[in-house]
């Protein structure tokens, strides 16, 4: 029986093609909107998530915050001492502690000029310990070591893409025994890391820190202090007492802070905060498309009903009952929100898949994605039946209340 409901409803529907399309106007827009713009944030987030995976969730930074002028934790107002880190290590709940400089640098090879970044690897014993950490892993050549002078180690983004054959800045891939240059100082490459799909570790140029210091200078400041928390459970804890050290050394009040201590998981409840603020902005605009759509659908209905008035009077008297026509009607509508819901669906996934795909090319980047799940869809589906049936109830009881003698005497 439910499966002729819904047959006559195909039909009745089909025989007023445009009017049916007009209708599901406002459902599809609002769909496509969630679908595409909560697909788009969701694969950001994704994204955004693999970007920390490798630093794990026992890592915590710490860097002075402020004015900024140049790579992370540089051109502060109020620099981070190097010394800090021996009372850093001293903290109830660190493991180990690492100083990293930051700096921007000219690097040079085959004749071209980037301005980059580049950044130091501890020395001695902490050097196996850092390498562990950041999960460094060399395509091709070695790691650093503690004799070499001027040398430097890779990222894979400056090898040469063998999947995409998407070539380097520099043109031409970057091989172990190259010369290149950084600030006009000739260096050879010692190795290649693997290439992780991380923007940090492709990218990264890494020298010895003694070479990096001698390059740009020590003047008894650093840029980030990487801290490795003994027990991940006392994550908070440890944080915690950071933060007690530093406003002591730094002489700061509470909510005075001129300095910053984040973890991973820090970055992602600021993105997941951003992301909540843009699914309100969504909601709303769908909420006003939805609502547009179900007022059409709700008018479509009227006018069906009384364009089938007598159809209606002819139902009634060869004995369809008053819940018959009710539920004709109701699916009707119903049906008419769930054909919008899936169109919508359709237009929202090309928006997102190919707004990331376009995105991807024009910024040449890969932390947009579009991840649309399978719970979001069948949602949205349900959600746009249930709104057509709602807005299909007021015009479903009035065909229901037609009266068979008055229904056939109309024209």
């Amino acid at each position: 029986m439910l499966k002729e409901y819904f047959n006559l409803a195909f039909v009745n529907i089909s025989s007023r093609k445009l009017r049916s399309w007009l209708t599901m106007i406002g459902i599809f827009i609002g769909i496509a909107s969630v679908i595409a713009l909560m697909g788009l944030g969701s694969g950001l987030r994704v994204a955004i998530i693999s970007q920390f995976d490798f630093l794990g969730s026992d890592i915590l930074s710490v860097q002075a915050s402020g004015i900024a002028f140049g790579p992370p934790g540089s051109g502060v107002v109020t620099p981070l001492s190097d010394e800090l880190i021996e009372k850093i290590a001293k903290v109830d709940g660190v493991e180990s502690t690492y100083n990293r400089w930051i700096e921007s640098a000219i690097f040079e090879f085959n004749s071209i000029q980037s301005l980059l970044l580049v950044t130091s690897t501890p020395e001695g014993d902490k050097r196996r310990m850092f390498e562990t950490m950041l999960n460094f892993k060399v395509k091709e050549g070695r790691m650093l070591r503690d004799s070499d002078t001027y040398k430097i180690v890779v990222g894979g983004n400056y090898a040469e893409n063998e999947d995409t054959e998407e070539k380097t800045v520099f043109k031409r891939p970057i091989h172990v025994g190259d010369t290149v240059y950084i600030d006009e100082i000739k260096f050879e490459v010692a190795g290649v890391l693997e290439k992780k799909g991380n923007f940090m570790l492709d990218g990264a140029i890494i020298l010895n820190e003694n070479i990096l210091l001698d390059i740009f200078g020590d003047d008894g400041t650093t840029d980030l202090i990487a801290v490795k928390v003994r027990n991940e459970k006392e994550m908070a804890k440890t944080k915690e007492n950071l933060e007690k050290l530093l406003r002591k050394e730094r002489d700061v009040d509470i909510g005075e802070e001129d300095f910053e201590v984040s973890s991973p998981q820090n970055i992602l409840n600021a993105l997941d905060s951003t992301l909540a603020g843009i699914n309100i902005f969504v909601a709303v605009i769908a909420g006003i498309s939805l609502l547009v759509g179900g007022i059409g659908i709700m008018n479509t209905m009227y006018t069906s009903v009384l364009e089938r008035t007598k159809e209606v009077g002819i139902m009634k008297a060869i004995g369809a009952k008053n819940s018959t026509i009710f539920t004709l009607f109701f699916i009707e509508s119903g049906f008419l929100g769930m054909v919008g819901g899936l169109i919508g669906v359709l237009i929202g996934l090309v928006l997102a898949y190919g707004g990331a795909f376009i995105g991807r090319l024009v910024l040449g980047v890969n932390l947009i994605q579009a991840n649309v799940s399978l719970s979001l869809i069948i949602g949205t589906l349900v959600f746009s039946f249930v709104l057509g049936t709602l807005f299909g109830v007021m015009p479903a009881m009035k065909a229901a209340k037609l009266q068979p003698v008055d229904s056939l005497r109309s024209k």
